[in-house]
């Protein structure tokens, strides 16, 4: 078997997101023989996502009957050569056109969730005005500065920390100006010791002022989760978040509908609290992904006061609500790398 019989074969293996077999859309690399031995190198860049382990899966199923070993590997072309984050393959911000809306409990529960797929995971709070991020995760470490003056992040629950609670005191007040938050904001990404990481989750704070702006021109994001509850004036303010991501022309991986509904512990039924169907329907409408419902759940505060993220939670539907979100966020990740790498 030669390279043409290996590319022959794989045409048999269906990207069911893009829509066509893997060859005709580009995400096969390199195909090298070497006797019994094939290897295989696919342009897929979301580590752990179900669809990018299916398609795996598939292209080893392609070989069953050949009675060849199957050697996969996955890569990206490399779209910078001075990228900020060179050791991160994907920073994806979660982000939200108001406050209140649950958007760092979704943060916190996205990067637990993603680490607990097996993923390497940063978490950023870099929510410099209200940080509360360590808290949700009960982070009794902080940061530890090297001799060359970086500084090595704590982790919990596998995840790679950092924030601006780290370096204020608990009850200080952070009174900063634009062009201080631009500067803490770079150093704390390019002073800190991220390491290789899949995933690097950002959590914005709320709105569309100077934070978020200078996330947008300092980070190379994969793309952007936008939170937002049923009612209609979070919706009204999640369009200000669709609209200044797509000015600076970030990929928006989907809509969270969060606090969707109360199931009552005591009778069992269910109440719209904050009404129905509106994340849905907003992700409709603008032709975005929808990601998921998470409920309107006392757990989940619990969890977040007691620093222990509702997502690790088992048997539980309020946490299979949040995993489901988990892994549509990272098949999303992949989609838009596999979408660029075919459109280029």
């Amino acid at each position: 078997m030669n390279e043409a019989d290996v590319r022959d074969l794989l045409r048999d293996v269906d990207d069911p997101a893009l829509g066509d077999d893997v060859v005709s859309l580009g995400l096969v690399n390199a195909v090298e023989v070497d006797g019994d031995l094939v290897r295989v190198s696919l342009a897929l860049g979301a580590p752990y996502s179900p669809q990018e382990s299916a398609i795996a899966r598939r292209v080893r199923e392609a070989f069953a009957d050949t009675g060849l070993e199957v050697e996969l590997t996955a890569k990206l072309p490399a779209s910078s050569e001075d990228e900020v984050l060179p050791g991160v393959k994907n920073v994806v911000a979660v982000a939200s056109g108001k406050g209140g809306v649950g958007k760092s409990t979704i943060a916190v529960n996205l990067a637990a969730g993603l680490s607990k797929l097996g993923a390497r995971v940063g978490l950023f709070d870099a929510d410099v005005y209200g940080p509360n991020v360590p808290r949700m995760v009960d982070a009794d470490e902080h940061p530890q500065a090297t001799a060359q003056e970086t500084i090595v992040p704590p982790e919990k629950f596998g995840m790679k920390l950092m924030s601006m609670a780290f370096l204020v005191g608990e009850d200080d007040p952070v009174i900063w100006r634009g062009p201080m938050v631009h500067k803490v904001l770079t150093q704390l990404v390019e002073d800190v010791e991220w390491g290789a990481l899949d995933y690097m989750v950002l959590d914005l704070p709320p709105g569309t002022g100077d934070t978020q702006l200078t996330i947008l021109q300092t980070l190379p994001l994969t793309g952007a989760v936008i939170v937002t509850t049923p009612q209609e004036v979070a919706l009204d303010d999640a369009r200000k978040g669709l609209r200044m991501f797509g000015k600076h022309d970030t990929n928006v991986l989907g809509i969270v509908e969060n606090m969707a509904g109360f199931r009552c512990p005591d009778c069992g039924s269910f109440h719209d609290i904050f009404g129905s169907g509106g994340g849905r329907a907003f992700a409709d409408a603008n032709d975005l992904p929808f990601l998921g419902s998470i409920p309107l759940d006392p757990a989940v505060r619990t969890g977040g006061d007691t620093g222990k993220p509702m997502v690790l939670e088992e048997e539980n539907e309020t946490a299979d609500a949040l995993r489901v979100m988990t892994e549509n966020v990272a098949n999303n990740v992949g989609v838009v790398h596999r979408r660029r790498v075919s459109e280029s």
